[in-house]
């Protein structure tokens, strides 16, 4: 449901600061306010589509002019896949909020340090939004400091924002979850996707104790009701700057410690779009309405590919199509794809991290190792 971290991130930050633009991943560097931004993740309810055209033509088409018929079946197929992401959910911005630029924080700054610096510029967003009559951005910010104990890795208070925050110990986990949530994911809807983050650590904590879990909001999430959920071009621009982070986060935690991506809904095209290292050894797509990938052949990681959805998740009722730019591909879930399958249970599409689900303990037991032999094939990866 949410995506960069420290110093050192390539990708600017949302709009709205004053002159210049943060770094996505890590707080730290600043660029010049005309560096574009990367875009698109983290919420936990939108879903995103693949890019690029079909190729051959459509049934029933001939060489040379489209025919009517033809142009009706794209028209109705791009309808049906708005209305099947755009109905369930929605969510508020409030892309007005005055912030001040992200804090700066050297390369070599410990993640303690970072956390102190992140939590005093979160201290001073609250109280511009305040000073500016934002007090709902005001009252969300301030929740997100839970009282001084919050651990943020990177915060941008600016535009929709961005945020990167670890629950666990960091510096001593060899077990190390990162979420990537879908769209609609922002500071003004952090809660959904922090809670879940919450769920997982201490399920996680509760059979290894050495596990830390990081909530990457380090992208703009596309809109749920928008037309940028419905391609993957927020997705591109947020593997970007997913991979290096990723990169970044390894020397942090502890050591040989193991990281697991956990991609949720446009989430999960964020990550299939994501080149990994040695480190992360399972990625694992849930609410998943398609990659843009065929199989997991095509995914850029020599990680364990893992998918499950729930019975109760509307996501399985978005056609798996893609068309002009328009749809999101394979269903990972099928086993054609090749991803190893876990029980998801009854989970809606909000639902899999929720305390006490079947479907919270299979992603946990993906994370620690103990998950069941998969009856799926290993597939060989590009």
């Amino acid at each position: 449901m949410a995506a960069g971290t420290g110093t050192g991130t390539t990708a600017t930050g949302p709009a709205g600061g004053a002159g210049t633009k943060a770094t996505a991943g890590i707080p730290g560097t600043t660029e010049p306010a005309g560096t574009a931004g990367p875009a698109g993740v983290p919420g936990t309810a939108g879903m995103p589509v693949t890019a690029g055209p079909v190729s051959g033509r459509l049934p029933g088409a001939s060489g040379g002019r489209p025919r009517a018929g033809g142009r009706l079946r794209r028209t109705l197929l791009a309808g049906l896949v708005a209305g099947a992401v755009v109905v369930p959910v929605s969510a508020a911005a409030s892309p007005g909020a005055p912030a001040p630029a992200p804090a700066a924080v050297a390369a070599t700054a410990s993640p303690h340090d970072r956390y102190a610096a992140n939590r005093a510029n979160l201290t001073e967003a609250a109280r511009m939004a305040e000073d500016a009559g934002r007090t709902g951005r005001a009252s969300k910010l301030r929740t997100m400091e839970a009282s001084g104990t919050a651990q943020f890795l990177a915060f941008d208070g600016r535009g929709r924002g961005r945020a990167v925050e670890v629950f666990g110990e960091l510096e001593t986990a060899d077990r190390v979850t990162v979420l990537v949530p879908g769209s609609d994911t922002t500071l003004d809807t952090y809660q959904r996707f922090r809670a879940g983050a919450v769920s997982l650590q201490q399920r996680l904590q509760a059979g290894h104790p050495r596990s830390a879990v990081v909530a990457w909001l380090g992208y703009d999430t596309p809109g749920t009701v928008s037309a940028t959920v419905l391609t993957a071009d927020r997705a591109k621009e947020a593997a970007a700057e997913l991979g290096p982070f990723l990169d970044r986060l390894r020397p942090m935690a502890g050591p040989g410690a193991r990281l697991s991506l956990l991609c949720h809904s446009y989430g999960s095209v964020v990550c299939a779009r994501t080149g990994t290292g040695p480190a992360v050894t399972d990625m694992v797509l849930f609410g998943s309405p398609g990659t843009g990938a065929a199989s997991v052949r095509e995914l850029p990681t020599r990680a364990r590919v893992w998918a499950g959805r729930g019975s109760g998740d509307w996501i399985g009722h978005v056609p798996h199509v893609r068309l002009g730019g328009i749809g999101f591909g394979s269903d990972p879930v099928d086993p054609a794809f090749g991803a190893r399958p876990f029980t998801a249970g009854p989970a809606g599409h909000s639902d899999y991290l929720k305390p006490g689900t079947e479907s919270l303990d299979s992603l946990a037991a993906i994370v620690l190792g103990s998950a069941g032999a998969s009856t799926a094939p290993e597939i060989p990866h590009a």
